[in-house]
C-alpha cells in the first residue's frame, strides 16, 4: 500500500493560509495540502473536498472526510476511487 494511503481512505495533513491551493508534498506519511482557506466554519475542509474533487474528476459529493473533520490531519474517501488513483490524481500537477 501506498503511503498516506489507510484502508479505504488516504490520509492528507492540510495546511491552512496559504498562497494557493496546492499538493506541497508529503510529511509522516501524510500527503501535504496547502489551502487558500481558512479553517473556519467549514471552509479549509470544503475547499479540500473541491480540489479533490477537480483533481479526481468526480463531483464534490462523492468526497467524504471520515476522519479528523476539526482536524489538519484528515481521512479521505472519494466514493468509487480507491486510494492510490486518488493520491496519483493530486500529485500531477
Amino acid at each position: 500500500m501506498l503511503p498516506g494511503a489507510v484502508g479505504k481512505g488516504l490520509e492528507i495533513l492540510v495546511r491552512p493560509g496559504g498562497s494557493r491551493d496546492e499538493v506541497v508534498g508529503e510529511h509522516d506519511g501524510a500527503l501535504v495540502v496547502r489551502l487558500t482557506a481558512p479553517p473556519v466554519d467549514g471552509r479549509a475542509n470544503r475547499a479540500l473536498r473541491k480540489l479533490i474533487a477537480k483533481r479526481v474528476g468526480v463531483p464534490a459529493s462523492q468526497v467524504t472526510i471520515s476522519r479528523g473533520e476539526h482536524s489538519r490531519r484528515k481521512l479521505v474517501v472519494v466514493e468509487g476511487v480507491e486510494p492510490p488513483a486518488v493520491r496519483e490524481a493530486l500529485e500531477r500537477d
